[in-house]
Order: structure tokens, then C-alpha cells, then sequence
């Protein structure tokens, strides 16, 4: 399996990939994906594809936010969204995407990347829940164990405050639980 960014010929695979593994919710992440490279493109951020015997099984993007901090915004990164097609799940291939992607910015001048996911799968790459380290979550419908964060070489101690994700996030109203039967 080969580990990459992501190219343009990629983006029919890498929506087929989130279509499939978020089941009911894959329209919005596929198109969140869409909306999201515009930002990749002007350099903030990147994807990763996880490749293997010529098809994308996995996907992984880093993109810009920013942290609302006292003293001024800090561009930070979120990681999401992640997926893996459901046949290749519990493979290591989502955890080598997320390694791979940490590594990369743990080079980089982003000081915390942000998610929101579980924290039993997250905590083994030294993600903590947001709160506890002082970070405010950007909406009250992200549960408080699923808003994390990751202090990477930049992070400095005056930079805490409230996330505040890029504007596709708000758009596609992917951000936090739904009620699905509302």
C-alpha cells in the first residue's frame, strides 16, 4: 500500500471512499471533500490517499481553520474528514493515513490540529479532549469527549481559545451531531 497526496485525477475515487464509508452521511463528507480542496488548493492544507494495488482505499484531509486566541487568530488545522472503503477498515490503513499527516505537519509551522471523533481511536495517535487543555469547541453540538486536539513543536503556551472551522464546514452543516429525526 502506498501512502500519498492527493492528485486531481483522484477525486472521483477519494468521493467514492466517503460515500461509502459514512453510509447515510457520505453525500455530505463527499461534498464537504469537494468544498474543501478550493482551500488545499490556495495552500492551506493538504489530503493524503491511502493506494493500494491501483485503487484509493483511504483518505485523510488537513485543512486551515483558526484558533481564536486572546492575543490573535492562529491558523491551526482540523483534521477531517477521515475514511476508509468498510472492506478495508480495521487494516491500519486509516491510523497510517493520520501518522503520515501528523508527521508531515509535525515539520510544519501548525501549531494544533483539531478533530471531532471518538476518542477511544483518536487517543492512540495523542489526541486529548479539547477542554481539558483549554480549547472551546466551535459549536454546542460536538460532544465534549469528541472535540480533540494535538499540540504539535509550534504550539506555545498563549494560544488557547476557541476553534473556529473554515466556512465549508458551516456550509454543509457538518459540523457536530444531528438529529436525525428532526
Amino acid at each position: 500500500m502506498e501512502l500519498r497526496e492527493e492528485r486531481p485525477g483522484d477525486a472521483g475515487a477519494v468521493r467514492h471512499v466517503h460515500l461509502r464509508a459514512f453510509g447515510d452521511h457520505g453525500r455530505i463528507v463527499a461534498d464537504l471533500v469537494d468544498s474543501l480542496r478550493d482551500g488545499i488548493r490556495s495552500g492551506g492544507g493538504f489530503a493524503l490517499v491511502a493506494e493500494d494495488a491501483g485503487q484509493v482505499v483511504g483518505h485523510v484531509m488537513f485543512t486551515r481553520s483558526l484558533l481564536d486566541a486572546p492575543r490573535r487568530l492562529v491558523d491551526v488545522r482540523v483534521l477531517s474528514p477521515l475514511g476508509v472503503l468498510p472492506e478495508r477498515q480495521r487494516q491500519g490503513i486509516g491510523s497510517a493515513l493520520v501518522r503520515a499527516g501528523l508527521e508531515t505537519l509535525t515539520e510544519g509551522e501548525s501549531p494544533l490540529v483539531f478533530l471531532e471523533g471518538g476518542p477511544g481511536y483518536y487517543s492512540r495517535f495523542g489526541f486529548t479532549p479539547g477542554a481539558e487543555l483549554g480549547f472551546r469547541k466551535p459549536s454546542l453540538r460536538i460532544p465534549d469527549p469528541a472535540f480533540q486536539v494535538i499540540r504539535l513543536p509550534a504550539y506555545e503556551p498563549w494560544m488557547t481559545g476557541t476553534l473556529v472551522y473554515s466556512e465549508p464546514f458551516w456550509r454543509h452543516d457538518a459540523v457536530g451531531l444531528r438529529d436525525l429525526d428532526a
